[in-house]
């Protein structure tokens, strides 16, 4: 007997569980797009290179046109519409929208739910290819432009709306940092968007 191609599985998506029967092989863009009706998360180059597929998969980014729906069962996974609470936008989606992060907007979803991560990881520490010091003791470098257009650079925008992206991650990492605190961060987050802003 041939061993089955499908499975029912259930997937966690934006605080909701939905019980599917899929294919082995479909991708978890193909679930949250074709069987879920979740269209935010776009299909872009369907191989891993632009980004536009770019979702939360246990608060870190994945592109979901090269992860199996299967592989994601049991995990918490977020798209752009789990990301405001009711009518509030998040933090991220409201830079965008104030500084015009977006020109088509084919890319914005990705685009911010990677800009989500981004923040997440440069305040718990973690370094990219421009840090100048890599060492755990140094704690989260400045937030400057480059580190932004570095830590972004996984997201593709065929309309080059860049330096307004950049400001609108500078921005959105500003008021994570006030909302949870940190006076330090404020000023180093502020001379990525002030720079982008003078470029």
């Amino acid at each position: 007997m041939a061993p089955s191609t499908s499975s029912a599985i259930t997937l966690h998506i934006n605080g909701e569980k939905h019980t599917l029967s899929v294919d082995h092989r479909t991708t978890l863009l193909d679930a949250l797009r074709e069987r879920l009706d979740l269209t935010g998360t776009k299909k872009g180059c369907d191989q891993g290179q632009c980004g536009a597929c770019t979702v939360l998969i246990d608060g870190r980014r994945a592109v979901s046109c090269l992860h199996l729906a299967v592989a994601a069962e049991g995990r918490e996974i977020t798209t752009v519409e789990g990301l405001a609470e009711g009518e509030r936008l998040h933090p991220v989606q409201q830079a965008f929208l104030d500084l015009d992060g977006y020109q088509c907007g084919y890319c914005t979803p990705g685009q911010i739910c990677s800009a989500v991560a981004v923040i997440r990881e440069h305040a718990a520490g973690w370094p990219s290819a421009v840090t100048q010091d890599v060492r755990p003791e140094a704690g989260p470098p400045p937030l400057t432009a480059e580190e932004i257009r570095e830590r972004m650079s996984g997201n593709l925008c065929r309309c080059a709306a860049y330096v307004s992206i950049v400001q609108a991650v500078a921005r959105a990492a500003t008021t994570d940092a006030e909302a949870q605190g940190p006076a330090d961060q404020a000023g180093p987050i502020a001379e990525a968007e002030s720079t982008e802003a003078a470029a």
